[in-house]
């Protein structure tokens, strides 16, 4: 007879109930009823439903204030801090004193080996285990896991918590047009909990599977890389060299920047014409245009590096600027020497990237006849076209590793890869 995991599941309540008692956790008072009615879907006979409350730690941060920030002391986390699989104390640095750490939120301490993730806003649902040393406490917007004792795996919870499953119930709750979820809607959670071996065998087969994915992934990652240095060698090296009765021009000899102006005034939500942004985002639609087909747009702030030709006629806002050609120059022959021009050599932002109309017409480049020009834009479209197809196979591949990582996690906790 296979071992279950009721013993588990009363051990797990009966801690609760002693970590209540001597008021380490709060009694939230969950109004849980067992067993439960309807499991979501169907998992072994020796398995048990129960409610996430009644088996893990469920910790929310405190809101700790802008008033309340120190150059110094104790960091808290942020769900700018936690990344899919990671913590990163870089990449938000936030402080409050020793003092009021003591005094007010040393209960919110994280603790290694907690599982801790996002619960609100565009990132919510991202988790990982704090693996570190230093001294971290919780804060708005962000929760942690565990269970209770360590009595079950925590790296089970943890995997479970990357699920469709556990993040689609969560979402299920949710009562506001933003994300924001917290202990209440946790605590509704049912969780498959199987016997803690089986626990253990789930955790070393979805570590193996996802070590193998990871390196599938990164792999192709690394080709995708490869693949656009290869095509911008070439840009590089058709743009670099001169060839016989090729002239060097100035910009400021061969086309004219168009600024861009403020949309506000033209702005029209059935107009003909988008409204673009350094980064060629749609921003609304007007009436009107500042720049013709087949205009080649750069940012003046924000996105410097990115140029984009566009087909249509638009508006440009005062973030970017429109490239038109003089008939001297083929529009796509201009377009792709900017995919071979690195503007972030002449950004003059102290912050912000941004560019100068001035430095922009002093820019030199090689300019053969129209019919060089336009066979140089044949050769160039060819490995674009290969590039793109390349990199849409690549992606695809992506995909499918994604979607074969949510289909082990779905047979994992459904019990079909120890069945």
């Amino acid at each position: 007879m296979r071992e279950g995991s009721k013993d588990l599941i009363i051990k797990l309540k009966a801690t609760k109930k002693r970590l209540v008692g001597s008021k380490s956790i709060l009694n939230k008072k969950d109004k849980h009823v067992y067993p439960i009615s309807k499991p979501p879907f169907r998992i072994p006979s020796n398995w048990e439903w129960v409610y996430l409350s009644d088996i893990s730690i469920i910790q929310e941060g405190p809101g700790i204030r802008k008033h309340q920030y120190q150059d110094e002391g104790i960091q808290f986390l942020t769900v700018t801090n936690i990344l899919e699989g990671s913590v990163d104390l870089m990449k938000s640095q936030k402080y409050i004193s020793l003092k009021e750490y003591e005094e007010k939120y040393k209960h919110f301490t994280i603790n290694k080996g907690d599982i801790v993730t996002a619960c609100s806003g565009a990132s919510w649902g991202k988790s990982a285990i704090f693996d570190k040393e230093e001294l971290l406490m919780l804060n708005t917007s962000t929760l942690r896991l565990r269970f209770f004792d360590d009595l079950g795996d925590n790296k089970y919870l943890y995997y479970l918590t990357k699920s469709d499953y556990f993040k689609s119930n969560l979402a299920s709750h949710s009562t506001g047009q933003q994300a924001n979820y917290g202990y209440s809607h946790y605590s509704k959670i049912p969780i498959p909990i199987p016997p803690l071996p089986e626990q253990k065998q789930i955790v070393e087969i979805l570590d193996q599977a996802f070590k193998a994915i990871d390196q599938a992934k990164a792999n192709i990652e690394k080709n995708i890389v490869n693949a656009n240095e290869l095509f911008q060698s070439k840009l590089n090296e058709i743009f670099s060299q001169k060839g016989d009765g090729w002239e060097e021009k100035t910009w400021s000899e061969v086309l004219e920047i168009k600024s861009g102006r403020n949309q506000k005034q033209v702005l029209n939500p059935k107009g003909k014409y988008p409204i673009l942004g350094s980064a060629g985002k749609i921003m609304g639609y007007a009436d009107d245009y500042i720049c013709e087909e087949n205009t080649t747009i750069i940012g003046r702030k924000g996105t410097i590096n990115n140029p984009l030709l566009i087909k249509k006629k638009f508006w440009n806002v005062d973030t970017a600027f429109g490239l038109h050609a003089s008939k001297y120059l083929d529009k796509t022959y201009l377009y792709y020497f900017c995919k071979s021009f690195d503007f972030t050599e002449l950004d003059k932002g102290s912050g912000r990237p941004s560019l100068v109309k001035s430095d922009l017409l002093k820019i030199k480049m090689l300019i053969p006849s129209i019919n060089e020009q336009e066979e140089i834009i044949r050769i160039l479209k060819v490995f674009e076209l290969e590039l793109l197809e390349l990199n849409q196979k690549y992606s695809q591949k992506l995909t499918s590793l994604e979607e074969l990582k949510k289909s082990i996690l779905q047979k994992a906790f459904s019990g079909e890869l120890t069945n």
